[in-house]
């Protein structure tokens, strides 16, 4: 786990673009939450930027970028720090990609309970009694 997805618009598109901000979610979800990346899943979808407005303007408009990121994590797994950790990076990251960036950008880190969510069929409270067993 975890689930991320990346919805951006850019003023400056390029080749591969999906593919570098996946690797650089992938890999700030290992570095700064402690998440492993061979059960990360991540969606990028490039937005229309006729449809992305920040304070009533494009920011493509303006020769800028912007981006919504937006993490399912299990709740208690991770500490303020290294959530805070990981939301600047997750900004700094996708400046070297896409930027420059509308200060408007979020990143949204959902601490989700472990019995609410899960992969393959099993919760994640599910899982972790397997691994624990009492």
């Amino acid at each position: 786990m975890p689930m991320i997805t990346v919805r951006y618009v850019t003023a400056s598109p390029h080749s591969d673009l999906r593919s570098d901000i996946a690797r650089l979610a992938t890999r700030l979800g290992a570095e700064r939450l402690g998440k492993d990346p061979e059960v990360t899943a991540v969606l990028v979808e490039e937005a229309d930027p006729q449809g992305w407005f920040i304070a009533g303007t494009r920011p493509t408009e303006a020769g800028l970028s912007a981006f919504w990121l937006d993490i399912k994590i299990t709740a208690g797994t991770n500490t303020k720090a290294e959530t805070t950790a990981f939301v600047r990076a997750a900004f700094d990251g996708m400046a070297d990609l896409i930027g420059p960036l509308h200060p408007e950008c979020y990143v949204f880190v959902h601490a989700v309970d472990g019995d609410a969510y899960g992969y393959g069929g099993r919760t994640q409270n599910g899982r972790w009694a397997v691994a624990n067993p009492g």
